[in-house]
């Protein structure tokens, strides 16, 4: 099993450190949220990553070189060119998954307790029962946020809304608005092979545009981890809660 993590971003929300350092570097109690995220992955197994670079990208190359990626086989996709998003930066590395029948797909800035032996059991389970070809299975939770997933009852993707400007994107819009299921996206992923197929996009996008343009034609379900621990470190004051809950 491969993964990847997703670490090219600016972290504006994390200023002043970002301004001098990529938000992946960013430490909890003496490990940065990269080294976090990798010993992580592999408490279950998963010790081949790869991991996308852009902002402050020299700085993460030589923390990885400099520590032997922690004990797993990591991979650069070098986007020092153009930051790519989220969806842009995973087919940027399309070909470090070739053989690959699924991979995991986590955000460098998420630290959870999430049982990804559980998660994954939980995709064959969509997949085994799932009416049409699936793509992936997304994380999520319970919490308030500005932004919701929409799912069916039968729990696959349909749409997306922004709570703050009632901006809807949809995939598949609900006849009956009852039917919505509205979860908070945690930044993880599992995606099957076919995402390169069922995608159209190429450049710049985020995984959630390239999610709700698959989704009109394939099955992409959820998976609630809602009574674990999920802490979107993005914020200064969220680097402090997250010293408090990850030793």
């Amino acid at each position: 099993m491969k993964a990847m993590i997703l670490a090219a971003g600016l972290g504006t929300r994390l200023k002043p450190f970002t301004d001098h350092h990529p938000k992946a570097l960013a430490v909890v109690n003496g490990k940065s949220l990269l080294q976090r995220n990798i010993e992580y992955l592999q408490d279950f197994g998963i010790d081949e990553v790869v991991v996308n670079v852009h902002h402050f990208a020299d700085q993460i190359v030589d923390t990885i070189n400099q520590n032997k990626g922690w004990g797993s086989q990591v991979t650069i996709s070098d986007e020092s060119d153009e930051v790519l998003e989220t969806g842009g930066g995973l087919l940027r590395a399309k070909g470090y998954f070739e053989n690959e029948d699924k991979w995991l797909v986590m955000n460098a800035d998420i630290l959870t307790d999430l049982d990804l032996t559980k998660m994954f059991e939980a995709d064959k389970a969509f997949e085994a029962k799932s009416e049409g070809e699936m793509v992936a299975t997304l994380a999520v939770t319970n919490r308030t946020t500005s932004r919701n997933l929409i799912f069916n009852t039968a729990g696959t993707l349909c749409g997306w809304k922004n709570n703050t400007t009632s901006e809807e994107k949809w995939a598949n819009p609900l006849k009956d608005p009852a039917m919505a299921v509205p979860k908070a996206f945690s930044g993880i992923q599992i995606v099957h092979a076919n995402f390169f197929e069922a995608l159209t996009m190429q450049g710049k996008f985020s995984l959630i545009d390239a999610y709700l343009q698959i989704a009109q034609h394939y099955a992409i379900h959820f998976y609630d981890h809602s009574d674990g621990i999920l802490l979107d470190v993005g914020k200064p004051e969220s680097l402090e809660k997250a010293a408090h809950l990850f030793s």
